[in-house]
């Protein structure tokens, strides 16, 4: 038997692995006679004995000695079950074994999983405490109903359009169902764990990395329905907007590096305006937020999320028809009836024909703005619609600013050019 580097890394991994766990049963074990089956060394033991047994005999081998290790754990249970009914010693008994074997396959992703187990194991009482005494009935409702929706009605939605212009995709239109309700939960969860003072606007900036649109609705429907929380909304729907600039930026880059030249400056600046603007209303909502932690309520709404899908599917028909209408008018107009359901989706078509030489970089240019501008528009109907007129208003100037800060980045570069 010759031994290479990497069966000597595998060994390795599967010792440090044994006592990484080990070492948390071990503090976890008790005392005296009631004591748990297994500790630092049992558990290092067993994880070497996965390896050893892969490494000097065969699958079966392994299989043999799991099913040894597997008998040892029952009788443990047997022994303790009256004092300690659990099974997580046992059962990661059996996952180091394993893990133990896989350490001299893919030791990587061992050394990865241990660390996983690890933290499981030790955060026993936080999780026990956080389901039991945090979680309310509503919201494990709830997280069931999104998990239904994501990993059930998702995948068996259609995914062919339905409509005679090719662009309304049911399976599109549930995954805005899905986001929609998931960008509610985000902005729940931040808000039960951050406070009221900063969670929205952390909540709203990686929620608009997914979409701003629909960030800017759920942002507005928790200012309607907690108005102590508006500043916060305000702060998290601005930020979505910064995540719609850096968004622009990555994919237009990666279509057209001339496009995104020529935007560089109009993208500074719209940035720049988002991210004030969104640390404006942050820092008020840090002043005007209570200390109290925020009451526990529903995560999101499926109602709300139907309503947006909507709201979208409409103005999507109405583009498409309207284009089907006017015929093949060029690109601006395109872009700017694109631009009020995607500004990625426009962006990315604009930068594409650039790339291709089928339009020139600056009307490629000119038509991202487009429908950067129509985005906005966009974007304030959908705060009116669902957030107080307090909410959509005080979120106007900021959309104002951004799209001026866009134009006056390019008529800048244009005239430095010119």
């Amino acid at each position: 038997m010759s031994f290479d580097s990497k069966t000597l890394v595998g060994l390795a991994v599967a010792l440090a692995l044994g006592m990484l766990i080990g070492i948390e049963r071990e503090r976890n074990q008790g005392q005296g006679p009631g004591r748990d089956l297994a500790g630092l060394r049992t558990f290092t033991l067993v994880s070497l004995v996965g390896a050893i047994s892969l490494l000097v005999g065969s699958t079966i081998a392994f299989a043999v000695f799991g099913s040894i290790i597997g008998i040892l754990a029952a009788v443990g249970y047997r022994r303790s079950h009256d004092t300690d009914p659990g099974l997580t010693t046992e059962i990661a008994l059996l996952a180091t074994f394993l893990l133990g074997g896989l350490a001299m396959r893919e030791h990587h992703l061992a050394a990865a999983l241990a660390v996983v187990i690890t933290i499981l194991l030790a955060a026993r009482t936080r999780l026990h405490n956080w389901v039991n005494n945090v979680l309310t009935s509503q919201e494990v409702h709830d997280g069931l109903m999104l998990a239904a929706a994501a990993l059930i009605i998702l995948p068996l939605t259609p995914a062919d359009p339905v409509d005679p212009w090719g662009v309304v995709s049911p399976r599109r239109l549930w995954l805005l169902v899905v986001l929609i309700m998931a960008i509610n939960a985000l902005g729940y969860l931040a808000l039960r764990t951050l406070g009221s003072r900063i969670g929205l606007s952390l909540a709203g900036l990686f929620s608009g990395f997914v979409s701003s649109t629909a960030t800017i609705g759920a942002m507005g429907t928790r200012s309607h329905k907690h108005p102590e929380l508006h500043a916060g909304a305000v702060a998290g729907a601005a930020a979505s907007s910064l995540a719609t600039v850096v968004q622009l930026a990555i994919v237009i880059g990666l279509v057209s590096l001339p496009v995104l030249r020529e935007l560089t400056w109009s993208l500074i600046a719209a940035g720049a305006a988002a991210l004030i603007y969104a640390g404006f209303f942050t820092l008020r909502s840090a002043r005007q937020s209570p200390e109290r932690e925020p009451p526990a309520g529903r995560p999101f709404d499926p109602k709300t999320a139907l309503l947006f899908v909507v709201v979208v599917g409409l103005t999507l028909v109405i583009s498409a028809a309207l284009t089907s209408w006017l015929g093949e008018r060029g690109l601006l107009l395109a872009s700017g009836f694109s631009g009020f359901s995607d500004a990625h989706a426009a962006a990315i078509s604009a930068a594409t024909l650039a790339a291709g030489e089928l339009a020139s970089t600056q009307l490629a240019t000119v038509a991202v703005l487009v429908a950067f501008s129509t985005n906005a528009v966009s974007k304030f109907v959908v705060a009116f619609s669902m957030g107080t007129r307090q909410y959509a208003f005080e979120l106007l100037p900021g959309l104002i600013l951004m799209v001026a800060g866009a134009w006056a980045g390019w008529l800048w570069r244009w005239w430095s050019q010119g």
